[in-house]
């Protein structure tokens, strides 16, 4: 059960929507009237729960990675951020971002066999209706990446892995063709930078949406958050073993706590998740810290 907390009134600014991390708001003042205002919280989530602990810089951390990624890939995609001269209250931790058409598809690419890729490739030897060779295991690489789309669930369920023609029908054939296409150069070119400083970067999902100009062009525009640890998993190149769970740059350390006999919490149960203790919170934000300085060279 998801209890995300009110979202906190910003001057000049309309809440429209909270997610498990990010809070929406509309431009109400100013020469980006109209716009929107999107904020990275330090929530943090973990088995359909916002848990009541928060991870500190979380917000600011993702903020400044999804920033970095944006203008690696601008000559990939063009993306949604206008600027970054935010309301005081939330400085570091937003974007002023262009209000688009947003497909309503999570694009997913996998390079790697592990999560719910892994599930359905045992059950049926494919993932998302795409055949795989026999013999793979969770870390196994893929002989080459993969377009795995899903559909978006309501706030609090599961998005659906979907196959590629329940997406062509679902926005049409050259849309769907264009975001396979985005995902996987996106991606390809996003790993290729990871490798580049001893990261593998697994599995990533994409948000886009359609920009129109004011000639009436049409552009296909990257959105939302880009290659955080929120939204793909990373792992160590000289750690990589396939064959079980890779350790990931994300917030496994809160899910293992979760799980273990420590915590207390029973899975299964109604009851939300216990409080997190100061040790697994100051480790979970020193992996995001991490992560964000192999990939961008900057200290945090």
């Amino acid at each position: 059960m998801l209890n995300i907390p009110e979202a906190p009134a910003i001057a000049g600014a309309t809440h429209l929507h909270s997610g498990k991390v990010r809070d929406l708001y509309e431009i109400t003042d100013g020469p980006h009237t109209g716009e929107l205002l999107m904020v990275a919280s330090d929530r943090i989530s973990a088995f359909d729960h916002v848990l009541e602990s928060t991870i500190p810089d979380k917000g600011e951390i993702l903020t400044r990675m999804s920033l970095w990624w944006f203008e690696q890939l601008e000559p990939l995609v063009a993306n949604h951020v206008i600027s970054t001269d935010v309301p005081a209250e939330v400085a570091g931790r937003a974007l002023i971002v262009q209000k688009l058409q947003m497909f309503p598809v999570e694009c997913v690419a996998r390079g790697y066999l592990t999560g719910s890729g892994l599930i359905d490739y045992d059950q049926t030897g494919e993932v998302c209706g795409v055949p795989l060779p026999h013999g793979l295991v969770d870390g196994s690489r893929l002989p080459k990446p993969i377009f795995t789309p899903a559909t978006k669930a309501e706030l609090g369920d599961h998005d659906e892995n979907v196959s590629y023609e329940a997406v062509a029908k679902q926005i049409g054939p050259d849309d769907a063709s264009m975001l396979r296409e985005l995902t996987l150069d996106v991606y390809a070119r996003a790993d290729e930078i990871a490798r580049g400083v001893g990261l593998i970067l697994a599995d990533t999902k994409f948000e886009f949406g359609v920009r129109h100009d004011d000639l009436g062009t049409r552009t296909i525009v990257l959105a939302d958050e880009v290659l955080t640890p929120d939204s793909s998993r990373y792992w160590s190149l000289d750690e990589w073993v396939p064959g079980g769970t890779q350790p990931s740059y994300d917030k496994q350390i809160v899910r293992n706590w979760l799980l273990s006999p420590e915590s207390g919490w029973d899975k299964g149960s109604d009851a939300p998740p216990p409080a997190l203790p100061s040790e697994i919170i100051e480790r979970t934000r020193a992996r995001y810290v991490e992560a964000y300085e192999r990939l961008t060279g900057t200290t945090f």
